[in-house]
C-alpha cells in the first residue's frame, strides 16, 4: 500500500469555495483519504477523536484560527507529531514567525496550484 493510499488528511477552511479549491489538488496528487471541517475547534475535536497525518489548514478563520488550531494541536500529546501546512493570502513575515515557534512543518499561499501543494505536502510527509 503506497503512502497516497495510506495518508489520512484533514482539510480546515471557513470557506467552501477554498475547502473545495484544497481537496481538488489533492484529488490531483491522488490523495483519496481525507476529511474536511469548516472550523477550528470542530476539526481540533474530530482529530483529537481519530488522529490523521495531515492537517492543511487555512489561517484566517472565525472562532479558532489556523494558528490557534496548530497550538491546540501541539499541546496535546495523541496530536502533537501530526504534520501541519498553513494555507493563507498572506503570509506575512510575523505570521510565519508566530507559526514557526507553534511547530509549523509548512506554509502554503493562495492561490496555489495542485503541483505546489504536492511539492508542500511532499516536504512535510515524504514522496508521494
Amino acid at each position: 500500500m503506497s503512502l497516497k493510499d495510506q495518508l489520512r488528511v484533514m482539510v480546515v477552511d471557513d470557506m467552501a469555495t477554498s475547502r473545495g479549491l484544497i481537496t481538488q489538488a489533492l484529488d490531483d496528487i491522488g490523495l483519496r483519504n481525507y476529511a474536511t471541517e469548516n472550523d477550528g475547534r470542530a476539526a481540533y475535536q474530530r482529530i483529537a477523536g481519530q488522529p490523521v497525518h495531515l492537517v492543511l489548514s487555512d489561517y484566517n478563520m472565525p472562532g479558532l484560527d489556523g494558528l490557534g488550531l496548530l497550538k491546540a494541536l501541539r499541546q496535546t500529546p495523541a496530536t502533537q507529531k501530526i504534520g501541519f501546512i498553513l494555507v493563507t493570502g498572506k503570509p506575512t513575515p510575523e505570521l510565519v514567525a508566530q507559526a514557526k515557534t507553534l511547530g509549523l512543518n509548512n506554509m502554503i499561499k493562495k492561490p496555489f496550484t495542485s503541483d505546489a501543494m504536492r511539492k508542500c505536502i511532499e516536504s512535510v510527509v515524504g514522496r508521494l
